[in-house]
């Protein structure tokens, strides 16, 4: 079976590992990896359990997150309710969060699915078509056949543009602000925005900062609005001394419930994986680990079953053990980013231990959604964690609150 892979960055790197180990080598087109991302980079304890076979995560530079500073949505005041810091432990070696560069991730894992057996080829694949019982990958430079084809190119997708459907903006966020270069941090800063939906964080790099803001693609704010608005937030922070700020921009599927539940991901031949398929959690826009296990998943079904019976078994994972997650994380993510929840958590944060360890659970991939509710209320902190579950889900979400919960 010939395979195709269109996209080197995680997920197309994780299948294509897989793979070759399973002596099934595939194709790699991508003309750009590997290259830095806008995202914070964190790598959260499942998801390096995925690739501890395959990086040496202790040989990458890297930062490991300390603690959690959580902002509230308007600046402190006399009175008011100030920051949040919350310990992070737990994970490899005590961290619950290690953050590496992109480009130096996204090499080490890419180096090593070549090294497996799998071929790179550098070239910009153009169109994706079927031709007869196979595909045609057609790049700048030529056309090449396959028998399957995985679709782990982001949210631009060309995989999914030409054999299912693109995202529609109300299934996308915009996420825009800058590396701030010459500074660095042990800790992540996450910021529940007033001017619109959405969240900003600074996550610490090696050797620099990532900090931007996440807003829903439908809301229709400008990248140069959003930039704005961290350049103001770096500069209270005063990041903005000694610096160098490079602005980025960058789409992240961000789908409803019921788009979680529904969307294509695969189809006679081909699959779609990581953010080609949408698999980012809506809540925290959080990506990559989806991205390796969903690669792994795929290259595990090929590896076992011809390209069209491996498309349905990977679907299936994706309904039952997936999906349900994300659906759930979209169900929350209005209401855990508006201002009076997050002026509530930053208060409960700072009250209540019991609580704090739940957050940190959460945010680290340790706690899904599914049992939160139940979680919550078995912290017996019952004021505030029947006024958190209130605000997470108010009466329009009544109908819901089990499978939440």
């Amino acid at each position: 079976m010939t395979i195709a892979i269109i996209g080197a960055g995680p997920a197309g790197a994780m299948a294509a590992l897989r793979l070759a180990r399973a002596g099934a080598p595939a194709t790699l087109f991508d003309p750009s990896h590997p290259r830095e991302k806008p995202c914070g980079g964190g790598l959260t304890g499942r998801a390096l359990a995925l690739v501890a076979d395959a990086v040496d995560i202790r040989s990458l530079p890297s930062v490991v997150v300390r603690s959690a500073t959580i902002e509230p949505p308007v600046p402190a005041r006399h009175g008011a309710v100030h920051a949040a810091d919350v310990p992070l432990t737990g994970g490899d070696e005590g961290a619950a969060l290690v953050i590496v560069s992109r480009m130096v991730f996204d090499r080490a894992l890419l180096d090593a699915a070549v090294a497996a057996g799998a071929r790179l080829l550098t070239e910009k694949v153009v169109d994706v078509c079927r031709r007869g019982s196979r595909f045609i990958v057609k790049t700048d430079r030529g056309e090449h056949a396959a028998d399957c084809v995985i679709g782990a190119d982001g949210p631009n997708s060309i995989v999914r543009k030409k054999l299912a459907r693109p995202f529609s903006r109300g299934q996308l966020s915009v996420a825009a602000g800058y590396f701030v270069r010459g500074a660095t941090s042990s800790a992540i800063v996450i910021k529940s925005m007033r001017e619109q939906p959405g969240y900003l964080w600074s996550f610490p790099r090696p050797d620099h900062l990532a900090v931007g803001i996440c807003t829903p693609a439908a809301e229709r704010v400008s990248s140069a609005l959003l930039r704005t608005q961290s350049h103001y937030w770096i500069r209270q922070h005063g990041f903005d001394r000694g610096t160098t700020l490079t602005p980025y921009a960058w789409p992240i599927p961000s789908v409803g419930d019921r788009d979680a539940m529904h969307m294509a991901v695969e189809g006679p031949g081909w699959m779609l994986v990581g953010d080609a398929a949408g698999l980012v959690d809506p809540l925290t826009r959080e990506g990559i680990y989806y991205a390796l296990l969903s690669a792994q998943w795929a290259a595990d079904a090929l590896a076992t079953a011809s390209a069209e019976r491996a498309a349905s078994l990977y679907a299936s994972r994706v309904d039952h053990e997936i999906r349900p997650e994300i659906a759930r994380a979209a169900r929350l993510s209005g209401p855990f980013f508006s201002p009076a929840f997050s002026s509530l958590l930053v208060r409960t944060l700072q009250e209540s231990g019991a609580i704090r360890e739940v957050f940190v659970d959460l945010v680290t991939g340790v706690q899904p959604y599914r049992g939160l509710r139940r979680r919550l209320l078995a912290t017996r902190e019952w004021a505030l964690a029947a006024r958190s579950i209130r605000l997470l889900l108010p009466p329009r979400f009544g109908s819901t609150m089990n499978n939440v919960g």
